[in-house]
């Protein structure tokens, strides 16, 4: 016969027990207890119980969104990224704190790469909705309840996908860290344990390129290699994927990211070219509101021509597989709204026979991990995932850093997402304190 378990307080008194586990004495009198809240403290043994001393509250114990708080972090890079907009030397992302009424916390992160001139959220937006009206919209709502709390955003916050994701990651965080299940365990378990990476040769500089691929395949870190092209002359920047493509050989990969620079005679002239020197893909080759150019590639062209900035969350995601404007999908968590968003476009892509791709908007850490908790539960990516965020960034702002070896990322354990912040990191990157230490210096 099982014997009743002990009944605690979130302050670990004894309440007794009972055979039914249903109720406990406190200060004299009867009541329920809900089921257990959990979460991660230094010692991952403790549960907390939440004790309802009159019965009649039974039914309305819930935990609540008690509090968001977003700061901005200026994270330097390890190089300079060059895109065909701007390069970046400095990645600044949005992070996110939700703490609950259990005294529960959820992390979240929001990321953009290279401010306005990639696209139409920067930390500053993000951080301004966040403040001003997602959480205001959200303080007081169901912490369990992450549909309705996502259709409430998206009622306070018209587009703004990014700032959205950062918010809805939190509250999964914090569910998996209560329930003591993983991000993925909550959207249907991993297929995987690990996932191949590749990294992005951005100098800009042919050799460079070439020498920092040859590190990153005598490592074993990385074996397939994005190019990013578009500020030089089709001719120009095919010339240079050759030379790399030629020193990488069958070694690895190559595949170039666009960034929407190209007109269509340019992204035609660069596909055959590309196609010729061994380019396995084109991301974002032309603008994103050329559709129908877009669609002219994709059937034109044997090389896989894979949408990006078009993605926008599902709804773009339909329209683009509607009338099959791209051979992949590359699946944004921040692009596409959330963890949610971005497994409905998942799912729309397998539904439609298009190919996927994991991408990355730069992410610290900790937005890495929540990503690769979601696409640890897909069968399969077709071209691989680009999770590499944390190895662009010269310092790391998680307690413990994700695995990266055998040209591959390990899937974070634990609840939740998986990772926690180094605080003291944390402080040291925010914006809000570097313009404090100036004010102070009097500069």
């Amino acid at each position: 016969m099982l014997q009743p378990l002990p009944t605690r307080t979130s302050t670990g008194a004894s309440l007794g027990s009972s055979p039914m586990l249903r109720g406990a004495m406190v200060d004299g009198q009867f009541g329920y207890r809900t089921r257990p809240h959990r979460y991660w403290t230094k010692d991952a043994r403790q549960c907390h119980l939440q004790v309802i001393a009159r019965p009649e509250e039974k039914a309305n114990a819930v935990t609540k969104i008690d509090r968001i708080e977003a700061i901005i972090v200026d994270v330097p890079t390890v190089r300079g990224h060059v895109l065909s907009m701007t390069t970046m030397l400095t990645q600044s992302v949005v992070l996110v704190r939700i703490r609950f009424s259990d005294g529960s916390e959820g992390l979240g992160e929001g990321a953009s790469i290279g401010g306005l001139s990639y696209g139409p959220e920067s930390v500053e937006s993000v951080k301004l909705a966040i403040d001003t009206y997602i959480a205001p919209a959200l303080i007081g709502m169901d912490a369990d309840g992450i549909a309705a709390a996502s259709a409430h955003m998206e009622k306070a916050v018209k587009g703004n996908p990014i700032a959205r994701a950062a918010v809805e990651c939190a509250l999964w965080d914090g569910l998996g860290r209560r329930t003591g299940l993983s991000v993925a365990q909550l959207f249907g378990g991993r297929v995987h344990d690990r996932l191949p990476v590749a990294w992005t040769l951005a100098s800009g500089n042919s050799q460079t390129d070439i020498d920092e691929a040859e590190r990153m395949l005598d490592a074993r870190r990385h074996r397939d290699f994005k190019l990013k092209i578009g500020k030089r002359g089709v001719k120009q920047d095919i010339a240079h994927v050759a030379a790399i493509a030629a020193a990488v050989g069958d070694r690895g990969t190559i595949r170039v990211d666009v960034n929407q620079a190209w007109s269509l005679t340019e992204a035609r002239y660069g596909a055959r070219g590309l196609q010729e020197i061994g380019c396995i893909l084109i991301e974002q080759p032309v603008s994103r509101d050329k559709l129908t150019a877009l669609k002219s590639l994709t059937d034109g062209y044997e090389i896989a021509i894979m949408a990006d900035e078009v993605l926008q969350g599902p709804a773009d995601a339909m329209r683009v597989a509607a009338n099959r404007s791209a051979d992949v999908f590359a699946v944004k968590v921040c692009q596409s709204g959330g963890l949610k968003p971005a497994s409905d476009v998942v799912a729309i892509a397998r539904a439609a026979g298009i190919d996927l791709y994991g991408g990355t908007m730069l992410e610290s850490g900790l937005g890495t991990a929540a990503a690769i908790q979601l696409f640890a539960t897909v069968p399969e990516w077709q071209f691989g995932t680009e999770m590499f965020g944390p190895l662009l960034l010269k310092d790391e702002i998680l307690a413990t850093p994700l695995e990266y070896k055998d040209f591959s990322v390990t899937v974070p354990q634990g609840p939740g997402i998986g990772v926690s912040l180094d605080d003291d990191k944390v402080s040291f990157y925010r914006r809000d304190r570097t313009v404090t230490v100036k004010a102070i210096a009097g500069e």
